[in-house]
């Protein structure tokens, strides 16, 4: 994997971490929050875990 996608995918990650911790910080923790929390990041991280597993097998 290129440098570039190292980075852009880092910093997709440090972005949604900060609004996970923000949200949480706001509201507290219950389970509508956590139902958030695990949606979004399905909806985030799987893209790019396909994405990163197809750039691996290509190399």
């Amino acid at each position: 994997m290129r440098k570039y996608n190292v980075f852009r995918i880092s910093c997709i990650a440090l972005l949604w971490l900060f609004c996970a911790v923000t949200l949480i910080w706001a509201k507290g923790i219950d389970g509508q929050v956590l139902f958030a929390i695990i949606a979004s990041g399905i909806i985030v991280f799987v893209p790019l875990y396909k994405q990163w597993k197809r750039e691996s097998n290509n190399q």
